[in-house]
Order: C-alpha cells, then sequence, then structure tokens
C-alpha cells in the first residue's frame, strides 16, 4: 500500500470527535458497538469494511469476562444468544496433552474452599498422600457440570460460564446494535493511507471508489494485514515463535450429529491440537499446527479424518506468526483484535483481548486530544496483560509427560520466559500460585492446568497438617457431596438451550 503525506498540521491537541474504524468483523463491530452506546451521542463514528474481504471468523468460543461487556452494553442475553446460535461454555476440555489418552478440563468455576493461610489445593494434596480425596475437579461444580454435559443459571450467579458462538452472526448482531446508535457503515477497500509529515498522525484513508475518509482517531481492525499499524506506522512485530510452535490453522464447519456438550474440546495432536466447538446449529472445526512438523495437506487430512457429521465448508487454512505489535498505540491510531498481535486459541482468549483493548480505550478515551502519557500507560498495560496469557499458553506446551513426538519433545525441553518458568518451579516445590494484578487467569486456573499436566508439589501448607484424617476427610466430602447434589439437579445442557435460547428455525 502506498503511503501519502500531508503537510497538515495533524491532531495532536485536538478533541477527538471523528472516530473511524478500519475494518469489521468481531473486532470492529465490537468496537463500534461500545464507543457508540457509550459515547455516540457526542462522536461521529464511521466503520469501513468490504463485502469482498473474508473475516477470519473462527474466534467462537469466550470466556466469561463477555458476559461483563454484554452488561456494559445491556445487551439482552436470551437474544444474543437466539442470534448467534449460542450455547453455554463451563470450560475448556484437554484431550492427551498431559500424555496421549489423559484428559482433564480446565473449568470457569472455583475448586474447593481456601483458607486464608492457603489454598484449597494444599488440603487437595494432603488428602491424596492420606487416600481420602478424590481428583481435583471433583470439587469444582462447572467442571463436574461439564463433564455430566448440564447447566442452568443459579441464584447469585453460583455458575460461571461463558459462550460458543457463531462469529460471523455475532458481527452481524453488533452491526445492527451499533447501527442503533448512530454508527455509519461505508462499504469499501482500504486503498491509501494519508498521513501527517509533521505529526505522523492518520488524517484520512481512501477508498477504491475514490471516498477519502477523514478521522481525528482510527481503530485498525483489518486483522493480520494491519493495514494501518503496520504497513502505514510502520509498528514492529514482536515474534513468539521460539515458544509457541504453531503458525497454522485449518477450519471447517460440520453439521451437528449430537446434544451439544457445554464445554470446548481440545483435542492434541502429535503436531498440534484440534477444536470442536458445539453451536446450536452446527460444530466448529479447527486443527492447529506447526508448518515445521508437519506437511499442511498432512494436518487438513488429519483434520478431515477427525471430524463428526457432514462437512459444511471446505477446509480453510490461515497462516499466522504468534507474537504482538510493539506498540498497539501509535500516534492517533488503536490497533484491536488481530491487527495488535495473535495468540493461538487455546484459552479462546481472541475475542477477551478484543474486549480489554475497546475497554481500555473507553477508560483512557482522548476526548480533549490525544496526549503521549496516554499513549504510554495504554501500551504498558496492553503489554503486561498479553504477556501473561502468553505466559498461560505456553504452559500447556511446556509441563507435559508426551514424548511421542519431535513437536512435543521440542515443546517440553524448551527454555521458556522467567516469569513463566518461575511459576512453575513455585507450584512444583510449594504448590503455591499467586496472581498477578489485572491478569486475566486467577489462581485456580493455573492450579487447574498444572496439575492437569501432571504436575503433583512436592509439599503442602502446614495448615492442612493441623486437621486429622477423620476432620480432613469430612471436609473434602462436604464439598464433594455439595457439588455432587447441585449438578444432579441440574437438567441437561442441551434441553436448557432449547428452552432458554433457541434460535429461530
Amino acid at each position: 500500500m502506498e503511503n501519502k503525506n500531508s503537510q497538515e498540521t495533524g491532531l495532536k491537541g485536538r478533541p477527538v470527535r471523528r472516530v473511524v474504524i478500519a475494518g469489521g468483523g468481531t473486532a470492529g463491530w465490537m468496537a463500534a458497538a461500545c464507543i457508540s452506546k457509550i459515547l455516540g451521542k457526542r462522536l461521529e463514528i464511521k466503520l469501513i469494511e468490504s463485502d469482498e474481504i473474508g473475516t477470519v471468523g473462527v474466534g467462537e468460543a469466550t470466556i466469561p469476562s463477555l458476559i461483563n461487556f454484554h452488561n456494559l452494553l445491556e445487551i439482552n442475553e436470551q437474544e444474543f444468544m437466539a442470534a448467534t446460535n449460542a450455547t453455554f461454555k463451563l470450560g475448556i476440555g484437554f484431550e492427551g496433552w498431559r500424555d496421549v489418552g489423559e484428559d482433564y478440563i480446565h473449568s470457569f468455576g472455583m475448586t474447593g474452599t481456601d483458607h486464608w493461610t492457603a489454598g484449597f489445593q494444599h488440603f487437595w494434596r494432603k488428602g491424596r498422600e492420606r487416600g481420602l480425596a478424590g481428583d481435583y475437579g471433583d470439587y469444582c461444580l462447572e467442571l463436574r457440570a461439564a463433564q455430566e454435559n448440564r447447566f442452568a443459571h443459579l441464584p447469585r450467579g453460583g455458575m460461571n460460564y461463558a459462550y460458543h458462538l457463531d462469529a460471523t452472526a455475532y458481527a452481524r448482531f453488533l452491526r445492527a446494535f451499533s447501527e442503533r446508535f448512530g454508527v455509519q457503515r461505508i462499504e469499501g477497500k482500504i486503498v491509501d493511507v494519508t498521513t501527517s509529515a509533521l505529526t505522523g498522525h492518520i488524517r484520512s484513508l481512501t477508498l477504491d471508489s475514490g471516498l477519502d475518509v477523514e478521522g481525528d482517531l482510527f481503530i485498525d481492525c483489518t486483522g493480520f494485514r494491519a493495514l494501518l499499524i503496520g504497513q502505514a506506522l510502520g509498528v514492529e512485530y514482536e515474534d513468539w515463535s521460539q515458544w509457541l510452535f504453531n503458525d497454522s490453522a485449518a477450519a471447517l464447519q460440520t453439521m451437528s450429529v449430537g446434544d451439544a456438550v457445554p464445554y470446548t474440546r481440545s483435542i492434541a495432536h502429535g503436531f498440534g491440537w484440534q477444536w470442536r466447538i458445539p453451536l446450536q446449529h452446527r460444530v466448529g472445526n479447527g486443527m492447529v499446527f506447526s508448518s515445521r512438523h508437519v506437511d499442511q495437506d498432512q494436518a487438513v487430512q488429519a483434520l478431515v479424518n477427525n471430524v463428526e457429521g457432514e462437512a459444511l465448508t471446505k477446509p480453510r487454512v490461515l497462516r499466522f506468526t504468534p507474537g504482538q505489535r510493539k506498540q498497539v498505540w501509535k500516534g492517533n491510531c488503536v490497533a484491536v483484535g488481530l491487527a495488535s498481535g495473535f495468540l493461538e486459541p487455546i484459552e479462546s482468549t481472541s475475542i477477551h483481548l478484543i474486549q480489554r483493548s475497546i475497554v481500555r480505550l473507553m477508560q483512557m478515551f482522548p476526548s480533549d486530544g490525544i496526549a503521549q502519557s496516554d499513549i504510554d500507560e495504554y501500551n504498558q498495560q496492553a503489554a503486561t496483560e498479553v504477556e501473561h496469557i502468553r505466559d498461560f499458553i505456553i504452559l500447556h506446551y511446556k509441563v507435559t509427560n508426551r514424548a511421542d513426538t519431535l513437536y512435543w519433545r521440542q515443546a517440553r525441553d524448551m527454555t521458556v520466559p522467567a516469569s513463566l518458568q518461575h511459576r512453575i518451579d513455585l507450584f512444583r516445590q510449594t504448590g503455591r500460585v499467586f496472581r498477578v494484578p489485572n491478569e486475566l487467569f486467577a489462581e485456580n486456573s493455573w492450579i487447574q492446568v498444572m496439575i492437569g499436566q501432571g504436575i503433583m508439589p512436592l509439599q503442602h501448607h502446614q495448615s492442612a497438617d493441623l486437621m486429622g484424617d477423620a476432620e480432613l476427610s469430612h471436609f473434602l466430602g462436604s464439598i464433594k457431596g455439595a457439588v455432587d447434589k447441585t449438578v444432579s439437579q441440574l437438567p441437561s445442557h442441551q434441553q436448557y438451550v432449547q428452552r432458554y435460547c433457541a434460535a429461530p428455525k
């Protein structure tokens, strides 16, 4: 793309009144929905997208934070779920990650009851040592409900959950929402970016129709192409493929052949992993793989051989580089979604990172002019947040007993970021986990994955030793009994979805 320089003085110090969103899809329309709902009366908001340019559209599994986003926008859950053929999600099932034939679930729930001196995992470990405890997941409501394919809304938010959704339908839903609050959609391809020679700020975007779209603040939602933040502004990309080997994904959709389960399935292969995401009307399938460890045709064939139901689409292959832009806000441009970076969807964080980018921008919205201090703080927060998520994803590969292929042996033997190695060592040696401030994944998520991947702490906190066998057995048994009782009273997930939010036929 050609870059045209303008001698205009730029936008620094000028109040932001015109917002231009470059690109639609999930990222673009989430940004449009939030900005228009909150600030639509004060802003002119335009979104540019082309029907000829497809969106990635495979981020169809979410985490519970999306509920908060919808609450901020006052979106009705039943209407949203019916419009997007959504189902409920209680966690992610990891099949064959710890070792071939060994499975576990990372759920959204809390496990057991903590003491102020020590987490529940210490009492559980003591119980395992004494032959008094079952599996760690036996003490988590959401995990047990997922195993039994049951779901219901419980009083006082007693069940933590997220959604599986049709990403294309979600973008349509948010488009209709945004247009009610004044967002103007402009059809067209961006062929030029005009910047100010004085400030380097973006002045306007030129479309293939010849139309120039001017703005004060530009949001880059152009996906992997990163037309604004990368091509026009030249922000460099930090490559994390030394830790995250996967650089490709093949996706296809199939007919449903059974009831939708309330969790995402993540199935390990010798060169990557496969997802299955059950919606009301179909199943989303994909294979995330490393092109250094398998031929693309072999990976696609492995996906085709391991789906259930009739294929509705042909496999579509995406190439990516795991990593993050060194700046996600530069000048008057903020990158959101794939334009800002990409982490494979193993923990369904893609939509969450879009949401966090938008919410952070709203909290720091430059109404009276763009300030470098805001830009610096935004970039620092974004970098810290995504590095924590990066470490959590790397954990799934580093901690494993698999040694059946070169892929898994290299993942197990790689040197990981010091921040992650410290967490692994701390838990392995002491059973302790401490949450970093503003971190997405709480202590129980780290514990579930580390135990699930095969780490049993070498010791437990002395608080657990204050309980005798009878007291510890009663303590553990009462938690498990309460979980079992609640799960037994829940309806099936399929029944609940049909009653609560069935999509129009």
